[in-house]
């Protein structure tokens, strides 16, 4: 009986101090839950073990209350939501994810773009833009080159439009269909051409922040040699007048020229003016590649533009990356270099100064400031170790280039044309010559007019000769330009003092007898191929002289070179014989002459 009695008293404590306990812990904060906890043990005398069991009860029975009370509200909730006097709460539908856009959506988009505006329109955009991003790359040509859609207008359409966003994606969308080849024909020389290097050209004109992706798009389709001339010389006139680019404000050629000359003498690095002016560095750099483009380029501000971008750089030439400003600005004047007006135009901004100390970098860099000095009539002592490395380096493109490969780590086969190459070659050799004849003798030419590279010049001109005689068997897996083959004959006439030069001691040497005849008789032959310009026949005609009447000695080079050729012309399996000056007649053995004593054999008759 009295362990029941005090089974009961001992229920009731605990109840009461749970009581008391809860109404402390409640009207405290955290920080004093502790304090308070120690407080009441010591007040009510607990054991630890009665503690513990205050506080585990006191979690259940919070967990209990916590799960009735939602339990209530949740009971409230349904019969509010019962009573026709409340108002019905609409559920926020969770949205399923859009589904990904097909080709087959492209109708309906081009609709919305060309009939809707504002979000609507950028929202259709967004989606076209989808379809040829970087993980749907096989929409690309399809999208322009399929003939079932036409998203080139309406992208155009875009460019023109106040909204930001509808702007951007169209020119994101733009920047991503330029970059297959078969597209930027279409993009370039099409129906459509207008509108889009119109509206391109118009956000670049309008200074907006996309116009660095305009610019991109723009020198992507400058990839395409094609297009270069149709390009640069867009020139839009309200009226519709002809305009020349030079006499219209809103031309690409005076937009482009604008950008650079109001940018800042040093914009902010990944700002949008600097990469605005950085990508239209890269635009005309492609541009410049033809001499019509180049003769007007040559009229504007572009290249004391470009010469300052290098002139004020501050990182050096081994730290310029590709695709970099001071790597764009250097390759535009590379490339308005080789032609007349553009070059003139150059020298007066003092490129010559600017670029001179580039040549000693090496590398890619120092390739391109060795050939734009070569191109700018830079004196032959202006080329370091006394031209050693501008020989071997122009004359390692050259072979490069004729074999159909790039250097590792420095440029990949494409980059240089082959006619940029030889016509470097020819006026370092131009002004070794002029140095040749400042200082006598030919140890400046003798640099250059080491047998490979000699040799490759003569494979140049024959490859030409071939490929223009229909009747020729054999040829070369590299057809050379005309420009190319006219500047290898430049080349070869200015280092005919040092390829001439006399053994030592003098001596007979059939075997340079048989070079002087062949490599004399090739060059006559270029001269007569249709096509030829003047000045190069003359050029021609003149080192086949000079090569024909240097027989009777020895000549090494000449030989050396010579036997390089053939060869060449081995491997290609092309005739050994089709410069050969006296082959002889072959005559039929039928007729007048079959009285011969080769009559009835199986080989002919040669008369020498």
């Amino acid at each position: 009986m009295r362990s029941s009695v005090g089974a009961t008293r001992q229920r009731r404590r605990a109840s009461v101090l749970r009581d008391i306990f809860v109404t402390l812990l409640l009207q405290s904060t955290l920080s004093l839950v502790l304090n308070k906890s120690l407080l009441f043990i010591r007040s009510f005398q607990l054991s630890f073990v009665e503690y513990y069991y205050l506080v585990a009860t006191l979690n259940l029975s919070s967990k209990m209350v916590s799960f009735r009370r939602k339990k209530k509200e949740g009971k409230e909730k349904g019969e509010a939501a019962k009573s026709p006097s409340s108002p019905k709460e609409e559920k926020p539908s969770k949205g399923a994810p859009a589904k990904p856009p097909t080709l087959d959506d492209i109708p309906d988009l081009i609709e919305t773009m060309l009939n809707s505006k504002g979000e609507k329109s950028a929202a259709a955009t967004k989606r076209i833009y989808e379809l040829c991003d970087v993980g749907h790359k096989q929409n690309r040509v399809p999208m322009v080159c399929s003939g079932k859609y036409d998203v080139l207008t309406p992208l155009a359409q875009c460019l023109t439009q106040e909204s930001g966003d509808g702007r951007h994606l169209a020119c994101l969308a733009l920047n991503n269909l330029s970059i297959p080849t078969e597209n930027k024909r279409v993009m370039a020389l099409g129906p459509a051409s207008k509108d889009v290097i119109g509206g391109l050209c118009k956000v670049i004109a309008e200074d907006k922040q996309e116009s660095y992706l305009c610019c991109i798009c723009l020198m992507n389709l400058s990839f395409l040699e094609a297009s270069i001339t149709t390009i640069l010389q867009h020139s839009p006139s309200p009226d519709g007048k002809e305009l020349s680019p030079l006499d219209n404000p809103s031309s690409l050629l005076r937009v482009l020229e604008k950008l650079l000359t109001n940018s800042p003498a040093a914009p902010k690095a990944s700002s949008g003016k600097s990469e605005g002016v950085r990508w239209a560095c890269g635009l005309i750099k492609n541009l410049a590649k033809s001499e019509e483009n180049a003769a007007l380029i040559g009229q504007t501000e572009i290249p004391k533009c470009v010469v300052e971008n290098i002139r004020a750089a501050t990182a050096p030439p081994s730290r310029w990356t590709s695709n970099s400003l001071e790597d764009f600005s250097l390759f535009v004047i590379l490339n308005l270099a080789q032609w007349p007006q553009s070059r003139e135009a150059l020298k007066r901004a003092g490129a010559v100064d600017v670029v001179k100390p580039i040549m000693a970098e090496g590398d890619l860099q120092g390739l391109k400031a060795t050939m734009a000095c070569a191109f700018l009539d830079a004196s032959w002592s202006s080329f370091p170790d006394g031209g050693n490395a501008a020989a071997k380096s122009v004359s390692e493109l050259m072979t490069n280039i004729v074999e159909k490969k790039g250097k590792d780590g420095q440029y990949a086969y494409g980059v240089f044309k082959l006619y940029t190459a030889t016509k470097a070659y020819a006026d370092l050799a131009k002004a070794a010559g002029k140095a040749d004849s400042e200082m006598g003798g030919e140890s400046n030419t003798k640099v250059l007019a080491v047998p490979s590279a000699v040799a490759l010049n003569f494979q140049i001109v024959s490859d030409l000769v071939l490929s223009a005689m229909d009747d020729t068997e054999g040829g070369s897996k590299y057809v050379p330009d005309a420009m190319s083959a006219e500047h290898a004959v430049s080349a070869i006439e200015a280092m005919l003092p040092a390829i001439l030069q006399a053994g030592d001691p003098p001596r007979k040497s059939p075997q340079s007898d048989k070079a002087c005849g062949e490599v004399s008789q090739m060059l006559l032959t270029y001269a007569d191929i249709s096509g030829t310009s003047s000045e190069a026949k003359t050029s021609a005609r003149a080192a086949a002289e000079q090569i024909k009447g240097a027989s009777g000695s020895a000549r090494p080079i000449l030989e050396i070179s010579h036997d390089l050729w053939t060869q060449y012309r081995k491997r290609e399996g092309q005739p050994l014989d089709q410069f050969v000056a006296d082959k002889g007649v072959e005559v039929d053995e039928s007729g007048p002459l079959d009285f011969l004593p080769c009559a009835n054999s199986e080989g002919g008759c040669v008369i020498a």
